[in-house]
This record gives structure tokens, sequence and C-alpha cells, in this order.
């Protein structure tokens, strides 16, 4: 495994340099450093509180970092504005799935758009790509199941065509076989599409099977990282992070 701050290559689509975080007068990140290769799923895992969903908020901009940097591309993006990371082509799909409720299945997928003229091609290799989407197309947002409502998500963030996606427990609340479906569909896009994606997942033995490799992170900091099949084989990772596997 790697030591917590070993420096991430300029060439990757996501690199991160000793980045910090704060609320207020509340640190929340600590001289975080993390990277994603091309194509790479990486995951996150981490206790909850430990800073996950800071880390994937950050790179969008919003809270902003306090020292350090984010190069996506080989380019600065540490304090561009959200809306122009996403230009750049990440996308979030954040925990809870933040769906609009009120609106159809069909105009919560026009939201992501980045292209009026493109999006009916689009809408329909989302719905090719989820069914059941197109089955619900005219139905509330609100009524779906959470399967289908994470669904909703996913392909909604990919309505921007994005080279990064950054997953924030997309199992959360979820029963078995649908968590497994999900996690199908995540390896689908990756494969299939090439699109690089960091996972923040609460199931880590599931998230480190789906990745390459993951990072550990601990009050604010990254602890250890590591290869798929080291962390998995770590005692002190199966202890802390995998119990009852």
């Amino acid at each position: 495994m790697s030591s917590p701050h070993t420096a991430p290559r300029q060439s990757q689509p996501l690199a991160i340099r000793n980045l910090s975080t704060h609320y207020g007068r509340i640190q929340a990140l600590h001289g975080v450093d993390l990277s994603v290769d091309p194509g790479e799923i990486v995951t996150l895992i981490g206790a909850n509180g430990a800073g996950k969903s800071t880390l994937l908020m950050t790179i969008c901009g919003n809270p902003r970092a306090s020292s350090g940097d984010i190069r996506f591309n080989g380019e600065d993006i540490t304090h561009l504005p959200t809306h122009q990371i996403i230009g750049r082509g990440i996308a979030l799909v954040p925990e809870g799935r933040r769906i609009f409720a009120r609106m159809s299945v069909l105009e919560n997928l026009q939201m992501g758009a980045t292209s009026a003229k493109d999006a009916h091609g689009d809408i329909s290799s989302i719905f090719a790509r989820f069914p059941i989407l197109r089955e619900r197309r005219h139905q509330r947002g609100g009524t779906l199941s959470g399967g289908e409502q994470q669904m909703l998500a996913i392909g909604r963030a990919l309505m921007g065509h994005p080279r990064l996606l950054l997953l924030d427990e997309p199992s959360l609340g979820l029963a078995p076989m649908l968590m497994q479906q999900i996690f199908a569909v995540i390896r689908e896009i990756n494969q299939q599409e090439g699109i690089a994606i960091l996972l923040v997942e609460q199931n880590a033995y599931h998230a480190l099977k789906l990745a390459k490799r993951g990072f550990v992170l601990a009050n604010g900091r990254i602890v250890t990282s590591g290869s798929r099949e080291e962390l998995l084989a770590s005692q002190a990772i199966r202890e802390a992070y995998l119990e009852g596997v």
C-alpha cells in the first residue's frame, strides 16, 4: 500500500495535491492527495463524518478549497466557479439523489442536458441503458422507487457527457438486489463509455471489488491507499471497514 502523501501525476484526469477545506473555523480536509487515472474506477472509503462527501463537493467548487490544488486533465480548476467545473466534464451524483421530485423523469433528464439540440438522442441513450426510466418517463421523480431515483440521478449526470463521474453513496438505502444492479450499471458505464469514476460508498467491500484502487479517509486525512487487492487483504482495513465479510 502507498504512503498517504504519494503525489499524483499531472497527466491524470484528476490530480489532487495537499488539499484542505474549511467550514468556517472547522477544518474538514487536511492535506489530501488523491488521483484518478484515465478510465479508472477509484473508491474512497471511510467512516461517517470522515470527509468523503466534502471532498467530492470541494472538487466541484462548493465549498472552496482553503489550500492545495485540484487539476483536471492538467488544468488547475481549484478556483473555478462550479458551472465552469461542470462544463469541463465533471459530474456529481450527490448523496440522496437530489432529483427534482415534482418534475417528470423526462424533465429531470432534460435538466442535465448541455445542449437542447442533442438532448433527444442523449435521452434515448439513457433510456436504452435504463429501460425502466423509459416506462416511467412521464412519472414524477418523487414517485419513483429508491433504485429508480438513483438510476435517474446517474442518467441525469450522464446527460452532460462527463469525463469524470463523482458518485456519492449510490447504494444508500437500497435493497441488496437493487444495490447489485446499481453497481453493475457503474461498471458498465466505466467499461463501455471509458468514463473515469471516483466512488464514495458505504459498502466498502463492494466498492473495493468494483474499483481498481482505493483511498482510506479518516478525520479528513488520507491514511492509506492501495490497489483493490492490497486493501482487501489488509487486516487493518478488514477490521475497520469489512466486518462480517
